[in-house]
C-alpha cells in the first residue's frame, strides 16, 4: 500500500485523525483483524503550541497522496497486532511517531 486510496476506510480515517490532530495523541484505539475499530471511539488529546501552527495539516483536505514511511510502518504494526489495543499513538507533524500497545492475551 503506497497511497491513501489503497487503504481500507478505517485506515484512511486514522490517517485523517493524525493529520487533524497534528500534535498530540490517540489513546485507547481498538484494533480487530489489523484494522482500527470505531465502535468505541478512542480518546483524542491535542497539543496546542503557543505561537505555533495548531491547525490540521494541509494534506488533510487531499483525497489521495503517497504514504510516508511512518504511516506505512503504522499500517504494518496494525496488521501484526491483529487484535488488541493501542494504548497511546503519538502524533507529530500530523504523522504517527510512536505507539504503546496493550495486547490481548490469547
Amino acid at each position: 500500500m503506497q497511497r491513501k486510496t489503497d487503504l481500507p476506510p478505517s485506515h484512511q480515517w486514522l490517517i485523517q485523525q493524525c493529520q487533524r490532530i497534528n500534535y498530540g495523541r490517540i489513546e485507547g484505539l481498538m484494533v480487530r483483524q489489523g484494522k482500527p475499530v470505531m465502535d468505541r471511539p478512542p480518546r483524542i488529546i491535542r497539543e496546542i503550541k503557543f505561537g505555533g501552527d495548531n491547525g490540521p495539516r494541509p494534506e488533510s483536505h487531499k483525497t489521495d497522496f503517497k504514504l510516508k514511511t511512518s504511516v506505512r510502518d503504522l499500517m504494518a504494526q496494525l496488521e501484526a497486532l491483529g487484535d488488541g489495543v493501542i494504548a497511546c499513538l503519538e502524533i507529530q507533524r500530523g504523522l504517527p511517531f510512536r505507539m504503546t500497545l496493550e495486547e490481548v492475551c490469547a
